[in-house]
């Protein structure tokens, strides 16, 4: 079987996290079939991302050293059909391509594919500055659009936005040492339509066509409305100067917006305002003409990156209408109470366990039988022979003991 490695780049907002999930959960099924997705955890691509293109990330870079390397070899060692997978990847730069490209080659016969999944500017733009909020952000939605359409695109939001999401661009990064037929392009579909079409299209170009996979979710990305992404840039403001990243993520971004928040789906829905729609409209076109123009295998429609109608009624994320943040404030304080409940419920019983555990020690401190063993050792151990035997039958003793 000769080697193939799908190396999936991106971009963020398209689906990743559903993909990454069904890949993680379903690695031994794949590997049945010849197909491996190399990970011990479900964000190990993501970490050997960081390594790769050495990230700073709240302080996971740390955890992140070698993983790139232990993943590349991973691959190197499968004569089948690898896959790669993590929407960070798209801003590599030419170098870290090119190392990326030369580890995972294990001789010329390796046949590497990207992939690149795309969505409408109209849509990734709104999607890119709540994600930032959700990493704790407190920005503002009139300032993050301000910077992206500075020519000079010198800032860390615009350099970041543009570097994941300008399709030609990462493109040229990727695929410059790629055969186009080598080069796909998958196409999220046009909202409303089924919800299993762009699940179809991964399908395919990593050929799971006809595999018995699971396919429900586990790990999800969830949108949030304008009140709700609103409140959450606020708690930023409150809580940025006092809660560390690794208390930030379980309690702010996973339990309020992704558990709670994200549930509230009748409130207005993030958009990119009227005004700056036909020029997000405009650089979209540009953007398929040169798709189309170098012959990538696209997978769907360049017609899915057209964007629809602005909005009837748009609603102004830094103006929200207080009455509709106040509802998601008391959804996130119900699911802070709750959470911290359970807390406290955790705490106790542990607390409990620790002390029948305290409580039978004490018992056996005072059995005659323990007593007398203590006194014999201290007697032993008056002596310089007694410590040496002690020694000895403590090593012995911890050669033989079977663990607990």
């Amino acid at each position: 079987m000769s080697a193939k490695v799908l190396l999936h780049v991106g971009t963020p907002k398209t689906g990743t996290s559903h993909l990454q999930d069904v890949l993680f959960r379903n690695r031994e099924r794949l590997e049945r079939h010849g197909v491996l997705y190399p990970a011990d955890r479900f964000d190990a691509h993501f970490l050997a991302a960081l390594d790769l293109m050495a990230l700073p990330w709240g302080g996971l870079q740390a955890e992140a050293i070698g993983r790139w390397d232990a993943l590349a070899e991973q691959v190197r060692g499968h004569g089948g059909t690898s896959i790669i997978s993590h929407e960070i990847l798209a801003t590599a730069s030419r170098s870290q391509v090119g190392r990326a490209l030369s580890s995972l080659a294990h001789d010329d016969g390796t046949e590497v594919h990207l992939v690149l999944s795309v969505r409408d500017l109209v849509r990734q733009i709104p999607a890119e500055w709540q994600e930032n909020v959700k990493h704790r952000s407190t920005v503002s939605y009139e300032e993050f659009l301000a910077q992206l359409r500075d020519p000079a695109r010198s800032g860390r939001i615009a350099s970041w936005f543009w570097g994941v999401q300008e399709i030609p661009d990462i493109l040229d990064r990727w695929g410059h040492e790629l055969p186009p037929e080598h080069v796909h392009l998958v196409t999220v579909p046009a909202p409303g339509g089924p919800p299993d079409v762009l699940w179809q299209r991964f399908s395919s170009v990593f050929g799971l066509d006809g595999l018995d996979l699971d396919l429900e979710a586990e790990r999800a990305n969830p949108s949030l409305g304008v009140p709700e992404t609103a409140l959450l840039r606020r708690i930023n403001q409150a809580v940025n100067p006092v809660l560390d990243p690794p208390d930030y993520r379980p309690l702010v971004r996973e339990l309020l917006a992704h558990q709670t928040l994200s549930r509230r789906t009748r409130t207005p829905r993030l958009a990119l305002p009227p005004d700056l729609h036909e020029w997000a409209r405009d650089l979209g076109r540009r953007w398929s003409e040169e798709v189309r123009r170098r012959g990538y295998d696209v997978v769907g429609d360049l017609a899915d990156l057209e964007p629809g109608p602005p909005p009837e009624h748009w609603a102004d994320p830094d103006s929200p209408r207080e009455s509709q943040v106040a509802g998601a404030a008391v959804e996130a304080i119900r699911a802070l109470l709750v959470e911290n409940a359970r807390t406290r419920s955790e705490e106790q019983r542990l607390a409990h366990e620790l002390h029948e555990a305290r409580a039978a020690l004490d018992r056996a401190y005072l059995r005659p039988s323990y007593r007398v063993r203590e006194k014999l050792l201290r007697g032993v151990r008056r002596t310089a022979v007694g410590r040496g035997l002690h020694r000895v039958y403590r090593l012995a003793r911890g050669r033989s003991s079977r663990p607990a």
